[in-house]
């Protein structure tokens, strides 16, 4: 049902009018030009280099306080621990995520909608470093530190 909403709204998303007059295009890039986002740019401009680098510091900032919690002995909640205790498949889902990120961003950039091109990696920064604050400030499992019970050290009295 999503799969199908998403395809009818795809259609006018990628739909260019290209009809327009010369004239008329001069005018419209006149009315553009006090926007601060401009309405033609590159895509590695220098805001997205910066927004791409926040994106990748973010992931990474998610790796490292995924990596504190498990060692505390907290389980993951969105992806299996097997996945998270594997760090080089864990690394390559953190830099799938970052790719991901910026080729969303390319198909809006495609699309002209170049607000939301934006938009992607800033919401994209703010919930990976919600994400990580909250990994941060979980308490150990019960249990976590206690000695394992086993011939080393003598019972509690």
């Amino acid at each position: 049902m999503v799969l199908a909403a998403l395809l009818a709204c795809s259609a006018e998303m990628f739909a260019q009018d290209n009809s327009a007059k010369p004239a008329e295009a001069s005018t419209k890039a006149k009315s553009d030009a006090g926007s601060k986002i401009p309405p033609t740019h590159k895509f590695w401009d220098e805001e997205n280099d910066l927004l791409f680098a926040g994106v990748g510091a973010a992931r990474m900032l998610d790796y490292a306080s995924t990596r504190h919690f498990r060692d505390q002995g907290d389980n993951e909640v969105l992806l299996t621990n097997g996945i998270v205790d594997n760090r080089p498949l864990f690394v390559g889902i953190e830099l799938a995520g970052t790719a991901a990120s910026i080729g969303v961003s390319y198909l809006f950039h495609r699309a002209g909608h170049h607000t939301l091109e934006r938009w992607v990696s800033i919401a994209h920064i703010g919930i990976g470093v919600g994400g990580s604050i909250h990994n941060y400030t979980l308490k150990p499992a019960p249990g976590f530190g206690q000695p394992v019970a086993s011939g080393l050290f003598p019972p509690a009295r």
